[in-house]
């Protein structure tokens, strides 16, 4: 007879000690999210900024990360910046996470959060049916704006799931598909400062 893995769930979450690490929950397994570089962190917090000018303009709510989107007990997940319209704020309370899909969640990729990023977490967006979803790549300097592929018949399957609706380096326009009027650079989120060399 096999032995059943025991599946972990929010709750577990909710009192494990704090170690001073982010963790995640993918379909039960619990996850540790890796410490992003500098990069990573500058593009995220410049989509954050995108996003919160168009908060200031037509409502909602950014957010970024850590913050634990609790999409059920099994799939739980810090995306690095997330968007609420302003239809859907009662959907959030003030003092606990998001139980409530995201209109619009950003991953900056790093080079060990690419795959889940491209695979587990994608799909976990697309069962919950997030409206829209950004890949950021900081190194490559790209935008990808993905939207869910209504031909789709699994969306189990992360890639057929969503459907690539743009791709956009410095110089082009991201335009979202999901927040009206939502338009800006992309070299806007790639323009780290001049830094020096590791030491």
């Amino acid at each position: 007879m096999q032995d059943v893995q025991p599946r972990f769930g929010y709750a577990d979450l909710t009192v494990m000690p704090d170690d001073g690490r982010r963790y995640e929950i993918h379909g039960g397994e619990l996850v540790v999210v890796p410490v992003p570089a500098l990069r990573h962190q500058f593009a995220a917090m410049e989509i954050f900024a995108v996003l919160d000018g168009y908060r200031r303009r037509s409502g909602g709510l950014a957010v970024a990360a850590p913050f634990d989107v609790v999409f059920d007990e099994h799939d739980v997940v810090q995306p690095d910046v997330v968007f609420f319209r302003a239809a859907r704020l009662r959907l959030l309370g003030p003092d606990g996470p998001a139980r409530a899909a995201p209109d619009l969640v950003v991953e900056v990729l790093s080079p060990a959060s690419a795959h889940s990023d491209r695979g587990r977490k994608m799909g976990i967006f697309a069962r919950h049916a997030v409206p829209e979803y950004w890949i950021v790549d900081p190194i490559g300097q790209w935008i990808e704006v993905h939207v869910p592929n209504r031909n789709a018949r699994d969306v189990q399957d992360a890639e057929s799931a969503w459907r690539l609706a743009q791709v956009a380096a410095p110089g082009d326009t991201v335009r979202s598909a999901a927040l009206p009027g939502l338009a800006f650079d992309a070299a806007r989120i790639f323009a780290l400062p001049q830094l020096g060399g590791a030491r």
